[in-house]
């Protein structure tokens, strides 16, 4: 019947076409019998954008569908909070779950985070893990664990607290929100990383503990021509706020690729941040102009340390090809220099916008990431030198826990503190309207978030994460944070078959890559015979 109804006029032109009688009608009601204005305004409105819809050319659907089109455009706009308020199941991870952020903020509220009734998760799915538990409980003095952090050359080491502010710039965040985060970790006695935009006056206001990370754009210490510049580099490292010094070669929201803050975008603030001019582009290159080999990344990383008078000098990475993370090995071992730590960035994505290509099929993911850098320190020799921290989607306590089993030393979180600070994965993180003031520069939009209160937040995440990891190592019959080895995670593998994490994954000797013969190794290791210290390729 519609079929032959469409053949007498279009069907779908029937919102237009009502739009306009109704328009007549109001016209004759509102002069004939008084009815009241306001109709005849609402349906020449409606009438208006009926003409509009069937003139522009850039909308087929408007064109075909007049008025009534706009409907598909509006529940398109809200269909990612109609999804995640009411379709979204709570285990469902896009990219976080309802349970996890729901975990995260009650940690940060300070309410409790005990749920009834058992698990959500199917414990018969593919991929479950869990932690075996002990028969002879541990019990430990409290929950403020900390690693030290400085190799040989280091004169100023730094005991870093186990869970820490991840890499998160004063542009891609607020101004309220930097300071929160920054005030949080003063309160808590932890880290917050500046991330690659350089240390602002938000981050100073509150005095907390500093990671200085420095990208391709050397942000803070570069000349008028982008390459690096020493002595501003010194004006800003020797402040007693900055802790250690983060070389910036990748990171796991976009590996490989650079990036460009447009000039309209480039703030007073960000411009004195970053040491450019306002309102011009601020250009992040793909790769770095003060070294091109592995040798020469050892010889900035010294001139750093110098430079620092001694601070411990780092860097992060997500990995990409191995034989490039082995050319960096193998340059530690011939030159003597040797990075005080490294971050392993998963590259399960991050804080910052990345094409779909890159936030989906581009760099390793942590756990094989983190176990690489972990074995190939080991097998190099180095591996009781050089600290090494993870960061990609941690935001629980069994997070963390299974990344130390994998290698790590500390870890680092961003979107579990962005949801602190209050962040409800709107996912508008780069279009300046972030709903709650925690990735916009919009001043009306950052009044949202109060900075005390979300400070307080902030801190109390990091302090009862803590607590849960001391409740699992208690549980566990463990003493030290760095006692969770492999073989204490189960993962199941089949519907009948569970395995030991430790049968899962590959693990090294010391001193196995020094050998003559590396041919028995896992095979991921056959490119390191390959390698060279005199360039990053093969």
């Amino acid at each position: 019947m519609l079929d032959k109804l469409n053949q007498i006029y279009p069907v779908r032109y029937t919102a237009f076409i009502a739009s306009v009688v109704l328009l007549v009608f109001s016209l004759l009601g509102s002069s004939v019998m008084g009815m009241s204005g306001w109709w005849p305004t609402v349906f020449l409105l409606l009438t208006l954008v009926g003409l509009r819809d069937l003139q522009q050319t850039n909308h087929s659907i408007l064109r075909n569908y007049p008025v009534i089109g706009h409907l598909r455009f509006m529940s398109e706009y809200i269909r990612p909070e109609i999804r995640q308020y009411f379709l979204e199941s709570e285990t469902e991870a896009a990219p976080f779950s309802r349970a996890q952020r729901s975990l995260v903020y009650s940690r940060a509220k300070g309410d409790s985070d005990k749920r009834p009734f058992g698990t959500q998760l199917d414990v018969r799915a593919m991929g479950y893990e869990w932690i075996n538990h002990s028969m002879v409980p541990s019990q430990l003095a409290g929950h403020d664990f900390r690693v030290k952090v400085g190799g040989k050359d280091c004169t100023h080491p730094y005991d870093i607290s186990l869970f820490n502010v991840s890499a998160m710039s004063f542009g891609a965040l607020s101004a309220n929100a930097i300071q929160a985060l920054n005030l949080g970790a003063k309160m808590g006695g932890f880290a917050h990383d500046t991330g690659e935009g350089s240390i602002s006056r938000h981050h100073r206001a509150h005095g907390g503990d500093l990671i200085w990370e420095i990208g391709s754009g050397y942000f803070g210490c570069r000349d008028e021509h982008g390459h690096f510049s020493p002595e501003r580099f010194v004006e800003n490292v020797r402040s007693p706020q900055v802790k250690m010094v983060e070389i910036k070669l990748s990171q796991g929201a976009k590996p490989g690729h650079g990036g460009v803050l447009p000039g309209a975008k480039v703030t007073e603030e960000i411009a004195e941040a970053r040491g450019v001019m306002v309102g011009q582009d601020c250009v992040s290159p793909a790769a770095h102009s003060s070294f091109s080999t592995p040798l020469e990344m050892m010889a900035f990383i010294q001139q750093l340390r110098t430079l620092s008078e001694g601070k411990p000098v780092g860097f992060k990475l997500c990995i990409g090809h191995p034989w490039e993370w082995f050319a960096l090995v193998k340059a530690m071992l011939e030159t003597g220099i040797q990075p005080d730590f490294i971050v392993v960035d998963g590259a399960e994505g991050g804080t910052g916008a990345a094409p779909l290509e890159f936030s989906d099929h581009m760099g390793m993911p942590l756990q094989d990431a983190l176990r690489l850098v972990h074995n190939t320190l080991v097998g190099a020799g180095l591996r009781d030198a050089i600290r090494v921290g993870a960061s990609g989607k941690i935001v629980s306590a069994f997070d963390i826990a299974r990344a130390l089993a994998l290698g790590a030393d500390w870890c680092n979180s961003a979107r579990g503190f962005m949801f602190a600070l209050g962040c409800i994965q709107a996912q508008t993180c780069h279009s300046g309207n972030c709903p709650t003031g925690v990735t916009t520069q919009d001043p009306t939009r950052q009044m949202a978030l109060v900075v005390p209160s979300k400070a307080e937040r902030v801190h109390n995440f990091h302090s009862h994460t803590l607590e849960a990891l001391q409740e699992l190592m208690e549980a566990s019959g463990l003493q030290t944070p760095h006692d969770f080895t492999p073989r204490h995670f189960m993962r199941r593998v089949s519907e009948t078959q569970t395995l030991h994490l430790s049968d899962l994954i590959d693990t090294l000797e010391t001193g196995a890559l020094l050998k003559d013969n590396v041919s028995a190794l896992p095979a991921v290791f056959s490119d390191w015979t390959l390698t060279s210290t005199q360039r990053f390729g093969i």
